[in-house]
């Protein structure tokens, strides 16, 4: 199933914040990302009713399988995105912004290339 960016954010947030925080509620997303609460509340219902995420009996967000899986696919894009940024000279703070944007993008083709991609050596 294709993921608009937006859903995508919200899963990768979750998993960043879970393992910053250990649980992670609506209001940590929010403020996160830098959304209202209200907003990040349809958001949360959308991904739990798409079954990416449940509610714990105290509120916390958990991922569920499908939604862990889109969370660390994303994840693992950015990082090396943001990485390989920055190995060709683009700025620490460019390197990640902009590797959030590619991340929703780049195809898997480009991106397991793009991983094992070694630059010919200047001699």
């Amino acid at each position: 199933m294709k993921m608009q960016e937006s859903p995508e954010d919200y899963l990768e947030t979750i998993l960043v914040l879970s393992k910053e925080l250990g649980n992670v509620r609506s209001i940590d997303v929010a403020n996160h990302l830098g959304y209202s609460k209200p907003s990040i509340s349809v958001a949360m219902k959308r991904l739990r009713e798409n079954g990416y995420i449940t509610l714990d009996d105290n509120g916390h967000l958990l991922l569920t399988g499908s939604g862990l899986a889109i969370a660390l696919k994303i994840y693992e894009k950015h990082q090396v995105l943001t990485q390989f940024l920055i190995s060709i000279g683009v700025s620490e703070e460019t390197a990640k912004k902009d590797a959030c944007r590619m991340e929703h993008v780049i195809s898997d083709e480009s991106f397991e290339k793009l991983k094992t991609f070694s630059p010919p050596s200047k001699n």
